[in-house]
């Protein structure tokens, strides 16, 4: 078959796997030979902590895609094919490799974010200029921006009845692997002034975090891995998903973050398992379509990204000033005298990664019990986060402030106690972050202040200085929140 392009350019992102990778095929079956590239983007880069953990997990998921990329050459007995790693501008780096690697043609997948559409707008213009085409695909989600619509032609902003559309909308081509390895003959050489392998950390600025330590699984190696170990308990995912202390989750969040595995295989599988009468896999397959469904949230309602989906929330009164600022500190650094939020917030502080029961939990605690603005929240969790991802991090703080689409009614206000009685019944997970407690008989755990003087003392707790009392009492919060919400019924 003769090939539009002599020579192409795979440019990967979010989407660090060679397996079912919808560009890489694209690019392979389209061009006579392909170069590929990843950027350490020096305008995504900058803002961040030299020890930000995700900088270390794409850099050793970096290490992996080579490996895979030369193993499909090894197939065809090609050699020197491999990644070639840039840090840079990516506008300027693309526009240049384009122009030094002589390429036709740019492949990518699509990234839905608005700093992203932004870039890739630059690129466009750029590689035009150069007569280089720029071609994306979707990849990272099942259905995107306007695939699913109602009746009427507009997008969802209720999940039920968007579930029950994608549900009867999704196919075996929908959920179709693409194959890129018979076309794999197409990959190229890295040219010989490229060949200068991949920069260490160090040299793009960042140091090595805890990473390997927490042995969190990196590379579409360690997604596999992790999506094997979790198929074989899916079927008790519904039962074991909402305790922290229990091995409940997929942990693949970072892997769908940055593409390390497939979500067309995820889907297929959860899909196919739920037909099969699990109950498990449904409850699963469920939060992959909150995914896709926040995603095209952010692509039909951009001003959701900075403002209230719903606008009349935007005339609410947070806290300000002093006072609110050190209820926000006390949030951040797990010092809120609350146990299950204070455990929760030093999981994320020490891991990057938080149990998405206790997201719910400590979001409303920051929103409906201190008052503070949701988008304090979502920004700190855009720092911390290891699977990071804007559409569904801006959800998820919209659902718990009640602003978002489908959001949870705004005088639903957890009770920080009572979510910790019943989702950390024994206490083992406020034990494991919050060891200055651990001591404490179980019904002391949930609420230290309540304890007696006996019960501290024993357990070795002085509160105000081992563990602090409450920043705020719940109930009264909860009548402050009531108030505060009140502007939104007068709207």
């Amino acid at each position: 078959m003769e090939k539009k392009y002599q020579t192409g350019l795979m440019w990967f992102r979010r989407d660090l796997r060679t397996e079912d990778n919808a560009a890489l095929h694209h690019a392979v079956q389209s061009c006579c030979r392909v170069f590929c590239v990843f950027v350490f983007d020096r305008d995504i880069l900058e803002p961040l902590s030299s020890q930000d953990r995700r900088v270390e997990f794409i850099h050793e998921s970096l290490l992996d895609l080579d490996s895979q990329l030369r193993q499909l050459a090894r197939e065809n007995d090609t050699p020197d094919v491999g990644l070639l790693v840039q840090h840079g501008v990516a506008s300027d780096v693309m526009s240049l490799l384009a122009h030094q690697l002589s390429v036709d043609a740019v492949f990518a997948n699509h990234d839905y974010e608005p700093q992203a559409i932004a870039r890739d707008a630059r690129i466009l213009a750029l590689l035009h200029s150069q007569s280089v085409a720029f071609h994306t695909f979707k990849d990272h989600v099942i259905f995107e921006k306007s695939e699913v619509l109602t009746l009427a032609a507009k997008p969802y902003s209720v999940f039920t009845p968007y579930k029950n559309a994608w549900l009867k909308k999704v196919d075996d081509l929908h959920l179709k692997p693409y194959q890129s390895e018979k076309y794999a003959s197409a990959l190229a050489a890295i040219p010989a002034k490229h060949r200068a392998g991949m920069p260490t950390l160090e040299a793009i600025g960042f140091t090595k975090t805890n990473l390997k330590t927490l042995k969190i699984p990196t590379g579409s190696t360690g997604g596999a891995q992790l999506f094997d170990d979790f198929l074989s308990r899916i079927d008790d995912y519904g039962k074991t998903r909402d305790f922290p202390a229990v091995k409940g989750p997929s942990y693949l969040g970072v892997h769908l973050r940055f593409g390390t595995v497939s979500i067309r295989k995820l889907a297929a599988t959860a899909l196919a398992l739920s037909r099969q009468g699990s109950e498990g896999a449904s409850v699963w397959l469920n939060e992959l379509i909150w995914r896709d469904f926040y995603a095209q949230i952010l692509s039909n309602f951009p001003h959701a990204a900075t403002q209230s989906f719903k606008p009349e929330y935007d005339l609410i009164a947070w806290e300000k000033g002093p006072q609110a600022d050190a209820l926000f500190k006390a949030w951040r650094e797990g010092q809120t005298g609350y146990p299950l939020v204070d455990a929760a917030m030093a999981q994320i502080n020490q891991t990057g990664y938080m149990h998405n029961r206790l997201r719910m939990v400590v979001a409303s605690f920051l929103v409906k019990d201190l008052g503070l603005d949701w988008r304090w929240g979502e920004r700190y969790f855009a720092e911390k986060l290891n699977d990071f991802d804007l559409s569904a991090n801006n959800g998820g703080w919209q659902w718990a402030a009640s602003s978002g689409c489908d959001a949870q009614p705004y005088f639903r206000i957890f009770n920080p106690v009572s979510q910790s009685e019943k989702f950390d019944r024994d206490g083992k997970f406020i034990r494991r972050y919050l060891p200055m407690l651990e001591k404490l008989p179980v019904k002391a755990l949930h609420s230290p202040w309540l304890a007696s003087p006996i019960e501290l003392a024993a357990a070795g707790v002085v509160l105000g200085h081992t563990y602090p009392y409450p920043v705020v009492r719940h109930d009264e919060a909860r009548t402050l929140t009531l108030q505060r919400y009140a502007v939104v019924k007068k709207t």
